[in-house]
């Protein structure tokens, strides 16, 4: 039997592994291995140890063992838990709202405005509300970029102005409309207690209260951002962990054109 001619989607075995039930691999296949780690409250000693273990069975680890436990003071410590889980999930079963557009390089992103848009692009973005972390936009839009995946700012066809961390929502859609931006890139890198949808929807408020979201192409990325949420709180689309500039260009571009068209 040919493995590799066989669909994904039909559930039937792909390397010795059936789709439909997909667990963690460790050791073995299928073997449902899996690593946790946490902190509690607790001092480090062997009662705290247990509760880790318990906690863990409760989670649904099967055969926990608590195999790190790290003082951080003398009331918290941090541990990390090895076991199994029996549980698994269809892999077949899984649709996900993803950018779907396939990714172009950056003279290809060039070619494509200067085509189907015609004049240059105004791109603005920021860490909004009370992000302090530029680390993210900065990968996106400076000219350097990250791992070799150039910013925003070394493409032709592409004005793009970053406006860095901190800046307030209402501050961030003033800048738009003097910069007459078409495209609105928000960076969320903190996301404790939520604060990140916090300050996405806040924005999204801002720009339909003044009558002025369709005016945009509005994309947000993060760490815990995903294309589905960013969809929920309003916005054209949210890209994850791993993305570069030509993702989030390629995206902005080809949806610009639609607006346009």
């Amino acid at each position: 039997m040919n493995l590799g001619n066989e669909k994904i989607n039909e559930g039937l075995l792909v390397a010795g592994m059936d789709l439909t039930k997909l667990r963690p691999y460790g050791d073995t296949m299928n073997d449902g291995k899996v690593q946790l780690s946490f902190t509690l409250p607790v001092a480090n000693d062997e009662k705290g140890v247990e509760a880790a273990r318990i906690l863990a069975k409760k989670m649904g680890i099967e055969n926990p063992n608590v195999a790190s436990n790290l003082a951080l003071d003398s009331d918290f410590t941090f541990y990390i838990v090895y076991g199994a889980v029996s549980h698994f999930v269809d892999y077949t079963d899984i649709h996900v709202a993803a950018v779907n557009e396939k990714v172009m390089g950056m003279d290809e992103i060039n070619d494509f405005i200067k085509e189907y848009i015609g004049r240059k692009i105004v791109v603005v973005g920021a860490s909004t509300g009370t992000d302090a972390h530029t680390v993210g936009i900065d990968a996106i839009i400076n000219r350097k970029g990250l791992a070799g995946h150039y910013g925003l700012e070394r493409y032709d066809m592409i004005e793009a102005y970053n406006l860095g961390s901190q800046v307030p929502n209402e501050e961030f859609l003033l800048k738009a409309k003097e910069l007459k931006a078409d495209v609105l890139l928000v960076s969320q890198t903190v996301t404790q207690k939520d604060v990140h949808i916090q300050n996405m929807t806040e924005l999204v408020e801002l720009m339909e209260a003044e009558g002025v979201r369709e005016n945009y192409v509005l994309v947000c990325g993060g760490p815990r951002i995903s294309n589905e949420l960013a969809k929920e709180l309003g916005y054209d689309a949210g890209f994850g962990p791993g993305k570069f500039a030509e993702d989030v260009a390629t995206f902005a571009v080809t949806e610009l054109e639609k607006k346009i068209s």
